[in-house]
Order: structure tokens, then C-alpha cells, then sequence
């Protein structure tokens, strides 16, 4: 539904457009948290997981990339959605307004027409939410793997303090 003046915002139509989208980022979003998810207990599994620094580091820095490349699909899938809206010349240049959209740095540079504008604040919180849940996914793998850390330290601990007594 585009404005009925040159003032005037439209809001059903981005608003729908941000929903599909937002939808489709989190279905990227929980595909990648199931992957690091399945990552993570495979390395129990193989009992790789809390006991070495540089194999926990590895862990970690897997787990982050895994986030940031499903940033990156959702900030494409926004793109393709600005990029069909005709606002944009290039793909290139919706990809680069979805950016700063998606991770609200928002330079303002580009400014979308009154038909298209309520997309950009969606966006941002869109965004925000989904860093949100990476942070909160990388935070678990980190308590996790310290949790274990821990764990191995008390028991050899336990053990050093029985093997004393004997």
C-alpha cells in the first residue's frame, strides 16, 4: 500500500514484507544454532570438548563463524527483499543498505523513498534480536566448555587428594 502523499509513510505493505523476512532469518538463525548445537556434542562425544585451550579456542571460533555466516545469509535474504522493492539500481547497494540496517550502524547514506522507508527500522530490529540470539548461543558453548573445564580440574583434584591418603 504506497502513500497517499509525499509525506506520508507506508505501513502495511513493508510491514508484511519485514514479517516473511524476518521469518525466513529465523529459520537461517535456528538452522545455524542447531548446527553449532550438533557441533558441540559431537566434540563431547569424541571428548575433544573442555579439555584442551587451543581445541576449545577452535570450538569457539567455529561456533562464531557458524553465527556470522547465518548474519550474513539473513543480511542477503533482506537484501533480495530491498532489491525486488525497485528502490535500488544494484544488488550491490541493497546488500550494503541491509548492512547497515541489519547491524543498526544505519549511516544514512542511502534513505529508501516514503513507500519503502518503515523497512530500515524493521530491520535493525530484526537484526539486534538475532545478534542477540548468537550472543547468547556462543555465551552457552563458553559456559559449556568451562563447565567441563571444571569439572576435569575438580576430579583430578579429587583423585590427587585420594591417592594422598593411601
Amino acid at each position: 500500500m504506497a502513500p497517499s502523499s509525499s509525506q506520508e509513510i507506508a505501513v502495511l505493505f513493508p510491514l508484511v514484507i519485514s514479517l516473511v523476512t524476518t521469518l525466513a532469518t529465523i529459520v537461517v538463525h535456528v538452522s545455524a544454532s542447531a548446527a553449532i548445537a550438533y557441533f558441540l556434542l559431537e566434540e563431547y562425544r569424541w571428548r575433544r570438548a573442555g579439555m584442551r585451550f587451543w581445541r576449545d579456542v577452535a570450538i569457539i571460533a567455529g561456533s562464531t563463524l557458524l553465527a556470522l555466516i547465518a548474519h550474513l545469509v539473513e543480511i542477503t535474504i533482506w537484501a533480495l527483499a530491498l532489491d525486488s522493492s525497485g528502490e535500488f539500481a544494484h544488488f550491490a547497494t541493497a546488500f550494503y543498505h541491509s548492512a547497515m540496517n541489519y547491524s543498526s550502524l544505519g549511516y544514512g547514506d542511502i534513505v529508501m523513498s516514503n513507500s519503502w522507508k518503515l523497512i530500515g527500522p524493521l530491520e535493525a530490529a530484526n537484526g539486534m534480536l538475532m545478534f542477540g540470539i548468537s550472543t547468547a548461543m556462543i555465551f552457552t558453548v563458553m559456559q559449556l566448555l568451562f563447565q567441563t573445564r571444571v569439572a576435569a580440574v575438580a576430579e583430578l583434584h579429587a583423585d590427587f587428594r585420594t591417592d594422598r591418603r593411601l
